[in-house]
């Protein structure tokens, strides 16, 4: 399971009283995110009960486990680096490539707020990429008890991460 930051686990407005505000300190500067405690405890248990693996998808990179993973209940992360790939011109997301790479061939759900036809296409064409599932969260609730149904749905149909 590909986790983004933005947007999933920190979205644009507070959605439930869960959330809390944190301020972080990234590359210096200082940065507000809402986090919703239970969503560690969440996604380890989904990770659990599928099978599957968890890993950092976005341009947090590394810091994704120095700020948001311990204020969330999860252990250091997997981090799939995404920042310098250069814009596409297929209309896929900057991450799409790197994520393509990363996978080889394993089945995988990404999280991400930022995903559309373009990123299915591109995953879809890509000789290293087998069987996965695209979970588009809106930016403005993020990661939802649904979000985690739908992965849990999918990644329990036989197919092991």
């Amino acid at each position: 399971m590909l986790l983004d930051v933005d947007g999933v686990l920190n979205p644009l407005r507070r959605s439930s009283p869960s959330f809390r505000r944190h301020t972080v300190v990234v590359d210096g500067a200082p940065y507000q995110v809402m986090l919703d405690p239970r969503h560690g405890p969440r996604l380890l248990e989904l990770a659990r009960a599928t099978g599957a693996d968890l890993a950092w998808a976005t341009t947090w990179e590394d810091h994704a486990n120095e700020e948001i993973a311990p204020r969330i209940g999860l252990p250091r992360l997997p981090v799939i680096p995404v920042m310098g790939d250069p814009a596409s011109n297929s209309g896929e997301h900057m991450k799409t490539r790197a994520i393509a790479k990363y996978v080889r061939r394993r089945p995988f759900v990404w999280f991400d707020d930022i995903l559309d036809q373009a990123d299915h296409d591109y995953l879809d064409r890509h000789p290293g990429v087998g069987d996965f599932l695209l979970v588009k969260v809106d930016s403005r609730f993020g990661l939802t008890a649904g979000h985690l149904g739908q992965a849990r749905r999918w990644l329990s149909r036989g197919v092991q991460a």
